[in-house]
């Protein structure tokens, strides 16, 4: 199956579906919920901007590096955030979860949780990947402690890695996921799921 072939994933909390034009107004107020744009470290979309961003990522789908989505939440019927397959690699069957973000009502959230493993699931058993990457901030540490809890092992860090709007260089933190241990991590995820949430 072609990684860049768009698909609908269903769970119990949220649903991810092809980003289009149309999930740009809920996508505005989603990204309001917390001014998730002045998170220097990484890249958020203004309201302003959220229409440029939308064709940015469907730009980047038509030429074969990405695969977007809208996250929608079941219970409201609402997009509260966005995410990817990014960098897809498709000759050696890698990809990359990321340009992630979700208003800030779901963050750290069973619909949060359910989406990775709704990603990974199609990454591994539909789509057959060799693995699954993960980057971030090295500054972003709620990103990186939700990476380690989802299983990803630490890959090691890209210095001097991208030039950010405020002028700063990123360090960027990689992780990934490989077969071998994805069964260990669909049953942690599965878990997580299952118990009571503090």
């Amino acid at each position: 199956m072609d990684i860049t072939q768009q698909v609908t994933l269903t769970g119990n909390y949220g649903t991810l579906v092809p980003l289009t034009q149309a999930h740009h107004d809920d996508l505005v107020a989603a990204v309001r919920d917390g001014e998730l744009w002045n998170l220097w470290y990484t890249f958020i979309p203004t309201p302003e901007k959220m229409r440029a961003e939308i064709d940015r990522r469907l730009d980047l789908h038509s030429k074969g590096s990405m695969l977007p989505f809208a996250i929608i939440e079941n219970a409201s019927g609402q997009a509260v955030g966005m995410t990817t397959y990014m960098n897809i690699d498709a000759k050696n069957r890698r990809v990359e979860i990321g340009s992630t973000w979700y208003r800030k009502r779901v963050q750290r959230s069973s619909l949060n949780t359910e989406c990775k493993l709704m990603l990974l699931t199609h990454a591994f058993e539909t789509l057959k990947v060799i693995a699954v990457e993960f980057r971030t901030s090295y500054f972003n540490y709620q990103s990186r402690k939700a990476i380690e809890r989802l299983g990803a092992k630490p890959d090691g860090v890209l210095r001097q890695h991208t030039v950010m709007a405020n002028g700063t260089v990123r360090d960027t933190c990689v992780f990934s996921i490989i077969p071998s241990e994805w069964p260990s991590v669909k049953a942690h995820l599965n878990y997580q799921l299952t118990r009571p949430r503090s």
